[in-house]
């Protein structure tokens, strides 16, 4: 049976709008839109006036509780080898194993192996080369 988080986590969003780099809107085809500090002396922007886009604050930060859980409830955890599953043995239900990008295909049948006799949730158990090796077996 899979494990279940201990308590799923309803994320309150303070802001769905993300910050955007300031005049973004007006040269999208200069700037990117990842957020830089205004830092001009006349700046508009940085000196908060109305109707200007807010700026970064601490205030819109997530509850450290909330900070890092999936839509499932788990926090993700990296898993490069079968001895790494051990660290989750405790803490089944609160994180959930991520498989590294670079695991052979044999490293990871082992760790789904033993993911599954300690019962811990393994976030991303379908790679290409895992697939074909289960077929073959």
């Amino acid at each position: 049976m899979a494990p279940t988080p201990t308590r799923k986590i309803r994320k309150v969003k303070k802001r769905s709008k993300r910050f955007t780099k300031h005049e973004y809107e007006d040269f999208p085809g200069k700037l990117t839109p990842a957020w830089r500090r205004p830092r001009g002396i006349d700046s508009a922007m940085r000196r908060q006036f109305r109707g200007r886009k807010p700026l970064v604050k601490i205030g819109y930060g997530t509850k450290r509780d909330h900070r890092h859980v999936l839509p499932s409830g788990f926090k993700k955890f990296l898993v490069r080898t079968p001895a790494d599953l051990e660290i989750l043995l405790m803490n089944n239900r609160v994180y959930a194993a991520e498989l590294a990008s670079n695991l052979s295909s044999r490293k990871a049948l082992e760790v789904m192996k033993r993911a599954r006799e300690l019962n811990v949730k393994v976030l991303n158990p379908r790679n290409r080369n895992t697939e074909e090796k289960r077929q073959e077996n």
